[in-house]
């Protein structure tokens, strides 16, 4: 894994290491999106240190018929499913095979944004430039899906914003965010919570807690 300095304490840690790059690149009218659960912590910091808005992007995995926990895909709010087509050919999966699971995860979808965003809307990201914040990539799929559901606001710049992330994926996505920040890209990643020292899963409490207090500081 490497020195221990490379590794986070936490996701609060991670987002204040985050905000210090960020810090530097001069952004106009931020606003800093999260794909909860995991990424509100780190964002949460970043929103403070950087001054700006923040509020979530849910998105969902698709998984594999039978393997859920093997990604094929996400869909994030307002956007459409996005499918790795070569990964699915590889094992053997249609998108006729994928059908229920995309309408279970979509119907989720839609759960989670009354339950963090309730009735209000997205804000505006037009002509802003958008910070999307994950707590890190492996597959990179649900980033992959939140900035092609960003893209069509028209911000002025959308950035992914990450501690860690595979190399692979970091290269993959170079293309979908005008910039990809990433604090750390290890040749022996394997798991995002490999990079933690406390990875423990965020609960719903601690999101809407932290939404609160955040909106608390930029009323709408």
């Amino acid at each position: 894994m490497g020195s221990k300095d490379e590794v986070f304490d936490d996701r609060y840690e991670a987002g204040r290491r985050l905000a210090e790059v960020l810090l530097g690149r001069d952004l106009v009218d931020p606003l800093v999106l999260a794909l909860p659960r995991g990424g509100v912590p780190v964002a949460y910091e970043v929103a403070l240190a950087l001054g700006a808005e923040l509020d979530v992007l849910v998105a969902r995995k698709i998984g594999a018929p039978r393997q859920p926990e093997l990604a094929v895909g996400a869909v994030a709010e307002g956007g459409e499913p996005m499918v790795d087509r070569a990964f699915m050919e590889r094992i053997g999966v249609s998108e006729d095979d994928l059908a229920d699971t995309i309408r279970d995860e979509r119907e989720e979808l839609q759960r989670r944004v009354e339950r963090y965003r309730g009735s209000r809307a997205l804000p505006s990201l037009t002509d802003r430039d958008v910070v999307l914040v994950d707590d890190g990539l492996a597959t990179g799929a649900t980033a992959r899906a939140g900035l092609a559901a960003l893209r069509p606001h028209r911000p002025r710049r959308l950035l992914l914003a990450v501690p860690v992330a595979s190399p692979r994926t970091v290269e993959a996505l170079s293309g979908e965010a005008d910039e990809v920040v990433c604090l750390r890209q290890p040749a022996g990643f394997q798991a995002v919570g490999q990079w933690y020292r406390d990875f423990t899963q965020t609960d719903d409490a601690t999101v809407l807690r932290l939404l609160a207090e955040a909106r608390g500081r930029h009323p709408r």
